[in-house]
């Protein structure tokens, strides 16, 4: 399918990334990533040349060697890659989190030490927030930060933590104690991969997927002073200047995947012949697919309008909108990989096609970065002012 019939609300300039993110989705393509997941690698080509072209790097500072633009161009960049079939997961988390925190609360020095790097691609990092027993509670984690002299020293688990195995280092939230109130509050550490008590170990999942799942174990791990993000009394603000565009980017995600098996069941409703006309002449097959492509596209434009917010500062209209982007693209990317298998029968369980392995996969975007049920709490809390039942 060609990219995304451009909307008014996107400018000429996002037009023209789009065709040209296509265009390098379309050289690589769904039996690309397909075969680097079987072979246990990662899709370090692809990488290589969204970051030569300067697409990983385009929501961060120009002065750090970014596009200067925002999470709207990466959401751009990441839903064209996943509608060609060839998702590159880690922008979510090297670009879109870390990136952002560290251009909006790093210090100069971790500026200069990271930003480059995550622009042109040579560097990756790993974010580090959900634990066992924390679950979408961010309240329960439990990984602790003390000083120790001019030191500090984490200990804590984590678990679901994404590419750690390619990652440079890993931004991990973890909590330190108010000197004044003696309660714990969010703070954001940079941890290099090969800090000693730095463990990892990988996670045996079912989903087909290039990027890895860890378990993290951050056993009496010492650290600089300088590996402190920002102001140690704003952890909390840091912290969702990060998640906001990892819903953003999730829904782009998600977005992009249901485009991909769309566009895979179009094209075989159009030409698959049992009677006297293709199957796509039948409004049974016709309709179900018409409306996972309206599922898409409102969920594009709820995705559009939460970027647009972020980029625009408004960090609390644009969590909002980022939670119900993430939860419609979500929602609209399993149905339609759902009706994408259902309009091929049978071979859409067949590796041929390369729909089979989406089921599991379109099931992502529901669950992580927080689950859909915890989504409707936030819309229900937040924006409706219904009570909490926790």
């Amino acid at each position: 399918m060609s990219p995304a019939t451009a909307a008014p609300l996107e400018t000429e300039e996002h037009q023209a990334l789009r065709a040209a993110v296509a265009a390098l989705g379309q050289r690589y393509g769904r039996d690309y990533y397909a075969r680097v997941t079987r072979e246990g690698g990662h899709p370090d080509e692809l990488w290589s040349d969204a970051a030569k072209l300067g697409y990983l790097g385009v929501n961060l500072p120009e002065e750090y060697g970014g596009g200067g633009g925002g999470i709207a161009e990466l959401s751009i960049v990441l839903e064209e890659l996943g509608a060609a079939g060839c998702p590159l997961l880690m922008m979510v988390v090297s670009p879109a989190i870390c990136g952002t925190v560290i251009a909006r609360f790093g210090t100069d020095a971790q500026k200069r030490a990271w930003l480059p790097g995550l622009a042109d691609g040579s560097r990756t990092m790993a974010f580090g927030i959900t634990e066992p027993d924390a679950g979408s509670n961010s309240h329960r984690i439990t990984t602790t930060a003390r000083r120790d002299g001019d030191t500090w020293v984490l200990t804590g688990r984590k678990v679901f933590i994404s590419g750690v195995d390619i990652a440079d280092a890993t931004l991990i939230v973890g909590r330190t104690e108010d000197a004044r109130t003696g309660k714990l509050k969010p703070c954001l550490f940079i941890v290099p991969r090969d800090a000693p008590g730095f463990g990892r170990s990988p996670l045996d999942m079912e989903l087909q997927a290039a990027e890895k799942q860890f378990e993290l174990v951050l056993d009496e791990v010492r650290l600089p002073a300088d590996a402190l993000v920002g102001d140690e009394d704003a952890g909390l603000l840091q912290l969702f200047a990060g998640l906001n565009p990892e819903r953003i980017m999730t829904a782009a995600f998600a977005i992009g995947m249901g485009r991909y098996a769309l566009a895979r069941a179009v094209d075989y409703a159009r030409t698959r012949q049992v009677w006297k006309e293709p199957i796509g002449a039948h409004q049974a097959i016709a309709h179900p697919l018409a409306a996972a492509h309206i599922d898409l596209e409102l969920a594009r434009l709820m995705m559009q309008k939460a970027a647009r917010l972020y980029d625009l500062g408004d960090d609390l209209a644009a969590g909002e909108a980022a939670n119900m982007a993430k939860y419609a693209a979500g929602e609209a990317c399993v149905k339609a990989v759902d009706q994408a298998v259902h309009t091929l029968g049978g071979n859409g369980l067949t590796r041929e096609y390369g729909l089979a392995s989406l089921i599991t996969a379109s099931r992502v975007s529901r669950i992580a970065p927080v689950s859909r049920e915890m989504t409707l709490n936030f819309v229900s809390h937040q924006t409706l002012g219904l009570p909490r039942s926790y």
